[in-house]
């Protein structure tokens, strides 16, 4: 991880819900693949990791509303957004929803949204209170809203070709389940964009780069996954290869 530090980020991906649901024992068992118990999140903390020669940043923050207006800044220019609720609290998908979306909406309003529920391990113990089928009308929910503001800009969106019902994941950190499945998912949604895209590795667009004439990164919130390749690497067929 230390290299990718040094390097352009490619990919904002950002991590939100309510305090205490898990958000940062997510991304540490997928950074190390072990379980921590971990404190309350205050702000927000990155984390960086490779994608194959991408580099991607992965922002876990606060769940508490006091932090709300620094999440709202953390936001602004994320690709994906994982949205996390905890199965044994109903009242994390009511923070979600009446907090944290709207943050969201606000700041990143086009981007690759995914809904993931925590603490899978303790349903039978606490009791279940969001069930499966509320975790995936979220995520399709979600995806349709984000979906709709993306087509206003452009008709080719590659949230056209998601399937929002796939967008839903129950995990545990303290098992691992559904850890590795949630973000091989996302890696593999974002890289074949960024494959698509005329994004270089570490940076950015590289017909931006082409017109300034440098080969200087651009700031995160530049790159789009929906940019078109560059028109010296179109093939002559125009229309072929669009999103």
């Amino acid at each position: 991880m230390a290299s990718a530090a040094k390097s352009k980020t490619d990919i904002k991906v950002i991590i939100l819900g309510d305090t205490n649901v898990g958000k940062t024992c997510l991304i540490q068992r997928y950074l190390t693949g072990e379980f921590a118990e971990t404190v309350t999140s205050i702000g927000a903390s990155l984390a960086l990791k490779k994608w194959g020669e991408w580099n991607i940043a992965l922002w876990d923050t606060a769940g508490e509303e006091k932090y709300a207006s620094l999440s709202s800044f953390y936001c602004r220019g994320a690709h994906v957004a994982i949205l996390a609720i905890d199965l044994t609290k109903k009242s994390s998908l009511e923070k979600l929803e009446q907090v944290f979306i709207p943050l969201l909406e606000e700041q990143a309003p086009t981007c690759f949204t995914v809904v993931v529920g925590t603490k899978l391990d303790l349903i039978n113990s606490k009791g279940r209170e969001i069930g499966s089928s509320e975790g995936k009308s979220l995520a399709v929910r979600q995806h349709q809203r984000q979906l709709e503001r993306a087509l206003r800009s452009n008709p080719n969106t590659f949230l056209v070709k998601v399937q929002s019902h796939e967008s839903y994941f129950e995990t545990s950190s303290k098992t691992g389940a559904g850890v590795t499945d949630l973000f091989q998912y996302i890696e593999r949604i974002v890289l074949i964009q960024l494959q698509k895209s005329g994004v270089t590795p570490g940076g950015g667009d590289s017909s931006e780069k082409n017109r300034r004439g440098s080969s200087r990164a651009r700031p995160d919130s530049t790159i789009r996954l929906d940019n078109p390749p560059p028109a010296s690497t179109q093939p002559s067929q125009s229309g072929c290869c669009k999103n």
